[in-house]
């Protein structure tokens, strides 16, 4: 057993994104998105020395716990990764 028998994980989010309710929410955060950008760009950008330092804690947690297998530990495995 792998440890990563998790059905509400990413094969969820996936099946959810490729249904139009998925599709919809997708659309109306890319259209959100561009509304905030285009109208209150001045804050944005004002807020940016705050938020990218947050996002590169993210992107850096993403990236270091693909190495071995997010915190799903699966105890008397004895693979150390």
């Amino acid at each position: 057993m792998s440890g990563h028998d998790d059905t509400r994980g990413a094969g969820a989010v996936r099946r959810f994104l490729r249904r139009p309710a998925g599709l919809a929410l997708c659309a109306a955060l890319a259209i959100g998105a561009v509304i905030l950008l285009l109208e209150h760009r001045v804050h944005v950008l004002a807020a940016a020395p705050f938020l990218l330092p947050l996002a590169a804690c993210l992107v850096m947690h993403l990236f270091m716990h693909r190495g071995h297998g997010g915190h799903h530990k699966d105890k008397g495995d004895g693979d150390d990764r």
